[in-house]
């Protein structure tokens, strides 16, 4: 629990939480209620789960009214940098067991409790008002009003969202007035709220949100948000609910087998306060027992990253704009899924992603719109290889199952064996794995910033030849045909790649597909060929001497850095708008890899480091009306946003452990 200590800190009222839906969608915002980025939002669904994502409902303006007082439960911030209304002096306590909690102070009698939860059996939204203790104040109770307006948008979640006359703002009700739809935009959603209170209607619009983490990066910063109308709730009758769903039709299984579906604007005028209270109390005791069941609030925070995906499940890259890439996946899987025993839902990504097998690659990430997936990746394939390994070696797999997945890997060797997408081919000479042309990136080292290709490491990729070398090893295992490629790929290595300056390894060789050319930056890629997969590369004083190295040229007490200090490209701290930080990112400070004891040679797994998407002149400049991809014309909108693509780079608060984000 967090307590809010006085005097107020602003930095810590912008710690952040999270709460996924299990289909790619979610909630998110801070602990003092301010919404620092475009993402944060209470109903951010995904349409095409996990991508197609939109912000609906971004988040609600929530006031106690009593004798003439108004009391504020939530914070925004307008441009140019005016927080208002100020709940430094009401705010007094924040957790995030079992879902985000406060603890409001309304005065020195009363304290009133506000809760925010996603049901992964529902995909709803539920906020949830009551007093802490009703029975102390029971005459001042019946004074107690609590108003709610929902703040919506209906936008892609990279855009932004301006006031214009297109809005829709009509609401369908229910006869008690509890429940009500709106659909902002004839392209977007149907919203559903289903609350105990009363909706008036109330049309208006909020002016001028500024999201300092957005103009941190540079990027267009400030949002205009439509209020239809607003919620009252008498509080002397107990607890103030209210549900948010969005009419998405789910093409992909849910989290949990109870899965339900939202109310249809023809069923909704038979809705009643009575349903919605009920319907509260069941979605928090079924959530709150799946919570309980998943263990530790690591593993907890580790189950919003696994989602579903057409019939099967994936894994996200990270929150809050990446959906699920290849390596991430395959790489997180190990311990997300593998190591913690969900081995159902493991079989269930392995089988999914196998079905995307294309010239014997499988895919480095999908599209948020459009079903055409990406493949610059030459390690994608290989991870997917170690995870199958990992999986197999549990024997939960049925005959018809390790069947089809060791399939997958045979066609994922024979392919680059043969030769694929991208100069990804085994080297006739030595039998390494060649990988790399110029323009495109495929190592995890990936950040691109319009046509620049800031790592390209074009040749043969240390980190590479340990993942091709493990995936020749681990299909000899079933097919001993594939033994002397392995041996014969092995013994290049260790021809090839010991530097004979330090006992270390190379970063690459063979740079650019010129035969003989080195990399001797200091990495933290070679410490894979010692750990961390299956089959290690090295042995005895050769391990140490790359252990040696890594830690005395990277090691952090958080991780690996990306890059040695004393290299001449190095940066200590990368931040800030693209124009100003493009020449730092060769240096890619951050925790590249967790390592939880290099000395033992145990790689945890793989992280990227701290780095922000930036996007292209032309999307910083497009002017309002310019339509986003295949989206209709919304010339209302303005200022869509699209990520770049290929992506540039990994999120802060991307991975499982972040400072700032607390997920369930």
């Amino acid at each position: 629990m967090t307590r809010i200590e006085r005097p107020f800190d602003i930095t810590r009222f912008e710690d952040e939480w999270l709460e996924a839906d299990g289909f790619g969608g979610f909630a998110s915002g801070t602990v003092g209620t301010l919404r620092t980025r475009r993402y944060h939002a209470l109903l951010l669904t995904a349409t095409r789960a996990p991508g197609g994502r939109m912000v609906l409902v971004n988040g609600v303006e929530a006031w106690v009214e009593a004798n003439g007082q108004r009391f504020p439960l939530s914070m925004q911030r307008y441009v140019p940098d005016v927080i208002y209304p100020d709940l430094t002096t009401r705010l007094i306590e924040f957790d995030t067991s079992p879902w985000p909690t406060w603890r409001f102070e309304l005065d020195a009698q009363r304290v009133l409790i506000a809760e925010v939860f996603v049901s992964k059996a529902t995909r709803e939204t539920v906020l949830r008002w009551r007093l802490e203790d009703i029975r102390t104040a029971s005459e001042e109770v019946n004074a107690l009003t609590l108003k709610v307006r929902p703040l919506l948008s209906g936008r892609d979640y990279h855009a932004l969202h301006h006031e214009n006359p297109a809005f829709n703002f009509n609401a369908q009700t229910s006869d008690d007035q509890s429940c009500v739809s709106w659909q902002p935009y004839g392209d977007v959603p149907v919203i559903h709220a289903a609350t105990n209170g009363a909706y008036t209607h109330a049309p208006d619009w909020y002016r001028n949100f500024c999201y300092v983490r957005e103009q941190e990066r540079g990027l267009d910063f400030s949002e205009d948000l439509a209020t239809p109308g607003v919620f009252g709730f008498d509080l002397a009758e107990g607890e103030a609910v209210m549900i948010l769903t969005a009419s998405v039709e789910s093409t992909a299984n849910a989290s949990t087998p109870s899965q339900q579906q939202p109310a249809s604007n023809a069923q909704l005028a038979q809705l009643t306060a009575t349903h919605a209270t009920e319907r509260v109390t069941e979605l928090a005791s079924i959530e709150q027992q799946r919570r309980a069941a998943l263990g530790t609030r690591l593993q907890r925070s580790a189950d919003a990253y696994v989602v579903a995906r057409n019939e099967g499940r994936t894994i996200l890259a990270g929150f809050p704009w990446f959906t699920d890439w290849g390596r991430d996946t395959f790489i997180a899987m190990r311990g997300l899924l593998i190591a913690s025993g969900r081995l159902d839902e493991a079989e269930a990504i392995l089988l999914e992603w196998s079905g995307t097998l294309s010239e014997g690659m499988l895919p480095n990430r999908f599209p948020d719109y459009g079903d055409t997936p990406e493949y610059n990746s030459a390690d994608a394939s290989l991870w997917f290889i170690v995870a199958v390994h990992d999986y197999l070696a549990t024997h939960h797999a049925s005959a018809a199952t390790t069947q089809r997945l060791q399939q997958a890997v045979e066609a994922i060797l024979a392919g680059y064996t043969k030769g694929t997408r991208f100069g990804i081919q085994a080297s006739a000479d030595d039998g390494l794995l060649n990988a790399g042309v110029p323009g495109v990136q495929l190592t995890w080292m990936d950040a691109k910033v319009g046509d620049w290709v800031v790592t390209p490491r074009i040749g043969k990729p240390v980190e590479v030849q340990a993942l091709w070398i493990n995936a020749l090893r681990i299909a000899a295992i079933w097919n001993p045909q594939w033994q002397a490629s392995a041996d014969r790929a092995l013994q290049a290595f260790h021809e090839r790649f010991i530097d004979p300056s330090t006992q270390a390894l190379f970063d690459n060789i063979d740079v650019d597909h010129v035969k003989g050319t080195v990399d001797r930056a200091i990495r933290p890629n070679q410490i894979f060929a010692v750990g961390g997969l299956p089959f290690p590369l090295l042995e005895g004083a050769a391990t140490r001497a790359v252990l040696d190295h890594v830690e005395a040229h990277l090691l952090t007490p958080l991780g690996l850095r990306t890059l040695a200090p004393s290299d001449p490209a190095y940066c200590g701290h990368y931040g800030g708008p693209a124009a100003r930080t493009r020449r730092r990112l060769p240096s890619r400070h951050g925790l590249a890899m967790a390592a939880r004891s290099i000395r033992r040679s145990v790689v945890a797994g793989s992280r990227h480091c701290n780095r922000s998407p930036q996007r292209s002149q032309n999307a910083l400049s497009r002017p309002a009306g310019r339509a986003s991809r295949s989206r209709g014309a919304r010339p209302s909108i303005g200022n869509r946003r699209r990520r770049c693509t290929p992506r540039t780079g990994r999120h802060p608060v991307s991975g499982l452990v972040a400072r700032r984000v607390a997920a369930h």
